[in-house]
């Protein structure tokens, strides 16, 4: 792990005029930073996209110093966590709909990041499969559920 992730974050909020704390937590799936702010709406921006962007930016400086560093996840007062868990509920209600109505459901695009949850909520699911599929005049993809045969 790269001990200069969280430094790197440190120091780019501090250039961008944010004054807070940053803790390290060792996860399965990799680091995460937790930043602890007064101004955590702003760091977080609408719909996460301030933070999304944040934390590709430190993985980007972090890349360009080690290609082999591993991606580091940035969460702004636990915002990642309950969003996940919407979005994990909301996979879990539009696969309740297959299940019961046999419909393919299609999501609203969304990130990458979001994406990926929803595929590894459903991944288990003996009734549904799931796809990325492009929307048309964006460059998010939504995802669609349907019945497994």
């Amino acid at each position: 792990m790269p001990a200069q992730a969280k430094d790197i974050l440190v120091q780019l909020l501090l250039h961008l005029g944010f004054d807070t704390t940053v803790e390290e937590h060792h996860l399965e799936e990799g680091l995460l930073l937790e930043v602890k702010s007064d101004d955590a709406g702003r760091l977080i921006g609408r719909q996460g996209q301030t933070l999304g962007d944040l934390q590709y930016i430190l993985n980007r400086l972090l890349f360009h110093q080690d290609q082999e560093a591993p991606k580091v996840m940035v969460d702004v007062g636990g915002y990642r966590a309950s969003a996940r868990e919407a979005v994990v509920k909301k996979a879990k209600d539009a696969a309740e709909k297959v299940r019961r109505w046999g419909d393919i459901v299609e999501l609203e695009p969304m990130n990458a990041f979001d994406r990926r949850i929803i595929h590894n909520a459903l991944k288990d699911d003996p009734g549904v499969e799931t796809h990325s599929v492009e929307v048309e005049g964006t460059t998010k993809k939504a995802i669609l559920l349907r019945p497994k045969h």
